[in-house]
């Protein structure tokens, strides 16, 4: 199968940044440059390339620049003809425009490997007469220290070099270039044409420690053998691509670059881990460390997490080499005791908490497109150790067999305003005081997983261990439903109640405060201390159940947690009654607060049930009917929020917040509860405002808000591109691979689609589908129920 040719143009669907592929070459964990092709922005406004080197620069910006007759066109917008994009991977774009009136230009940009870029210019002219002008190749550098391009001269040949940081960055033209005349550092060709004649240059920037090196890489990348290379690069994507076809040029656009996207966010293995391993956005501001190591690196670069590695594991159905690839680190990072951490990254990162129960899910994965029994064989063992060391006393911290989250690092969802400290609206509840539904569900999802296994492997002793387990996790799940607001509920972990929060008492400075309350249900407590000298405050906190006995509980100042605008604690008993608080070691001026915890707070991560398969077919309608499709709750225009509720006006944003890996377990629960028109719905909506950022600001956003579709939080994250293993669950595609293909059901979409992956091609109608394997005749599928089809 060729890969597709595009037509896009500024205003449609567009990502275009380029980085070196892991799939092609090895790039630099440390030291990565990354670009973006901007279509007219910047200043001045060009066709241009643009990166920081990872922050060690201002800017630096590559564009061409067309001068005929005097008449300098470097704006898109003046175009004869504006840039179309014709084929964009991970590591190449290519794109076609005419800057005048019939001068035919098709450039290519190539980044084949960390520190350099390359690009090659076919220029044809389209006109009955020749034609003569000045092609000039632009450099604009910002250093945060050194100094702007120039002219410089390696071996009789001249080339611009710059310097920014510890960088000597240089570009070297092909065809003898001249020092640009115009206002812009530039190399400048005179190109003469005769009617139908066409020719080519390259240029490659490198960016190494010197020029004399810089120069050399670049030289010798211009003489590479672009048409071999661009070969290479088109096979390895045909291999992994799913090419989606819907009729709907947005829809595809937007799948399509979210397949590139995600491959573009590997890197290869290391000393570390021992297989490619991803960071969670690429842009021009990342990719150089300081200390030469990755351990300074921000969140988004150190370490994979489960919940992204489960919805990265979706979105590159044409590659599930990679999904292994994921889980076999998890395992390279497990310990004796099964312990994984949470977030194992290439610079030897750790998260230090357990990982969240989501690592047999993907191992399962794994098993069901590959069907290798030695596989399960090898990892069954290790899977059952991280499975029970969820319920050791460290995390099951009352012994009852339900454990408890230990930080939310581990969680997926790290501003949940029932236990974030960084927000003034969220509350800054003790984690492990809190018994979470989405954390059982996952559990139980793991020891389903855990189950089958066992059953492919004929240790009906395991199944059954793992059975009881799952049985108490689901009774846990199902005690917290709440059948007023139909959906499930946070709970105490000691108490297994969900409280609602309302203040005791407060005052200002230190001294006591008389509670004498008595409580309707057992309550947790949470002390908040509102105080400018957050550092110099040193409180101590004696909770009095009753006003002339000893206290009850004593929070020390180190069980306080920093928070915005001040400490918070909670309490590690339960109270049915307070009599009074006293509290020291605070100033005059600062604020008190005693309050119970309010647990009735409702988020997106209470949905995870269903994904899970907890709730009976009754339960789960009720759940969709009244939760996930109630306006008043989660169904919103562009996919369901994080809260559907704003209780602080300053929260809209955030409580409005789409984050696509929970939508994505939601829209897999809506499937396998046969809700496919629902699940369907809900992949328009998420597309709708991918789309719309997509044309608007030509890319993916972390987060896209509930009502407007508004993109929010870091561009082009993993965790915001389009959900494409949802869209052909929805589909009624459930796995894909060259020889084999599972459906699940027919068609819910209102147009027919075309899924091409290899030499396999599908057509899905609204009342059958239809496979063409090679040199095979056409099956057709006209059953709604589960089925494979295998050449």
């Amino acid at each position: 199968m060729a890969m597709r040719t595009w037509s896009l143009h500024p205003g449609d669907p567009l990502s275009l940044t380029l980085a070196a592929d892991a799939r092609l070459c090895t790039p630099d964990y440390t030291n990565d440059h990354i670009w973006e092709l901007e279509l007219g922005s910047g200043e001045p406004g060009a066709l241009s390339l643009r990166t920081t080197y990872g922050l060690r620069a201002r800017s630096m910006r590559i564009f061409p620049r067309f001068v005929e007759n005097r008449n300098e066109i470097i704006d898109p917008a003046a175009f004869a003809e504006p840039p179309c994009i014709r084929k964009f991977y991970p590591n190449f774009l290519q794109l076609e425009f005419s800057p005048m009136e019939g001068i035919e230009v098709t450039s290519e940009y190539w980044a084949p490997v960390s520190q350099v870029i390359a690009n090659r210019l076919t220029i044809k002219n389209g006109t009955p007469t020749s034609i003569d002008f000045s092609l000039e190749i632009c450099a604009v550098l910002f250093p945060l220290e050194g100094s702007g391009f120039r002219l410089i001269q390696h071996q009789m040949v001249k080339a611009l070099g710059a310097e920014s940081g510890n960088l000597a960055p240089v570009i070297f033209l092909t065809g003898g270039p001249d020092e640009g005349e115009g206002a812009y550092p530039a190399l400048c060709l005179n190109v003469k044409l005769e009617p139908g004649e066409r020719r080519q240059y390259t240029w490659a920037q490198a960016a190494l420690s010197d020029h004399q090196a810089s120069f050399d890489l670049a030289r010798l990348t211009a003489a590479r053998q672009w048409d071999a290379e661009r070969a290479r690069i088109e096979l390895v994507n045909t291999a992994d691509h799913v090419d989606i076809r819907t009729g709907d040029p947005d829809w595809d656009a937007a799948l399509a670059f979210s397949q590139s996207t995600a491959f573009s966010l590997f890197f290869n293995g290391n000393d570390h881990l021992p297989k490619p391993s991803f960071v969670l956005a690429r842009q021009p501001d990342h990719g150089y460390s300081r200390t030469g190591d990755g351990s300074d690196y921000p969140s988004n670069w150190n370490g994979q997490a489960p919940l992204d590695s489960y919805y990265l594991s979706s979105l590159l159905p044409g590659a599930p080499r990679m999904v292994r690839h994921l889980f076999d680190n998890y395992l390279a990072a497990q310990s004796e005791g099964g312990y994984i951490d949470c977030k194992p990254g290439l610079g030897g990162q750790h998260g230090n908490f357990l990982a969240a129960p989501l690592i047999a899910s993907l191992a399962w994965k794994v098993f069901l497109d590959n069907q290798d029994v030695g596989f399960l064989e090898n990892v069954f063992s290790p899977l059952l150790k991280f499975f029970w060391a969820w319920f050791s006393p460290s995390h099951d911290r009352d012994g009852n067999g339900l454990p408890e989250w230990e930080h939310l690092l581990q969680t997926g969802f790290e501003e949940n305003p029932l236990h974030d400290l960084w927000n003034p609206w969220s509350q800054g509840v003790d984690i492990t005081c809190v018994q979470s539904p989405a954390l059982l569900a996952m559990l139980f999802h793991e020891a389903q997983s855990l189950i089958k296994m066992a059953q492919q492997l004929h240790q009906q002793g395991e199944a059954s261990l793992l059975s009881a387990q799952a049985e108490k996790l689901r009774e846990a799940v199902e005690n917290s439903w709440s059948s007023r607001s139909g959906l499930y509920q946070y709970t105490d972990r000691d108490t297994g109640l969900t409280q609602k929060g309302k203040i005791l008492a407060k005052r200002k400075g230190p001294g006591d405060l008389s509670v004498k309350t008595k409580l309707e249900k057992a309550s947790r407590l949470l002390v908040e201390i509102t105080t400018e000298q957050t550092a110099a405050a040193r409180p101590q906190v004696s909770i009095h159940e009753f006003v002339t006995k000893e206290a009850s509980e004593n929070l020390s100042s180190g069980q306080f947690q920093w928070r915005t605008g001040g400490l918070a604690a909670t309490t590690q008993q339960v109270f049915n009654k307070v009599g009074k608080v006293k509290v020291r070691g605070i100033g005059k001026q600062d604020q008190v607060v005693v309050r119970t915890i309010d647990l009735s707070i409702e988020d997106h991560t209470l949905l995870t049930p269903l994904w899970a398969g907890i709730p009976d077919l009754q339960r789960a309608q009720n759940m969709i009917g009244r939760a996930i499709l109630d306006a008043q709750k989660f169904d919103r225009p562009f996919g369901l929020p994080a809260c559907p509720s704003v209780p602080d006006p300053q929260a809209e944003t955030f409580f409005s917040s789409v984050y696509l890996p929970w939508n994505q377990l939601v829209g897999e629960g809506l499937l396998a509860y046969g809700f496919r028109n629902e699940a369907a719905r809900l992949v328009a909506h998420l597309l709708t405002g991918i789309i719309k950022n997509l044309k608007k600001s030509q890319a993916f956003y972390q987060h896209y808000h509930a009502e407007i579709g508004s993109g929010l939080g870091e561009r082009n994250s993993l965790v915001g591109l389009a959900p494409v293993g949802l869209f052909l669950k929805a589909l009624g595609i459930e796995r894909i691979s060259p020889k084999r293909l599972h459906l699940t059901g027919l068609n819910p979409f209102p147009w027919s689609v075309t899924i091409k992956y290899r030499d396999l091609a599908i057509v899905c109608h609204s009342d059958r589908t239809e496979i063409s394997f090679p040199n095979r005749p056409v099956t057709t599928v006209i059953d709604s129920f589960p089925c494979t089809v295998a050449l």
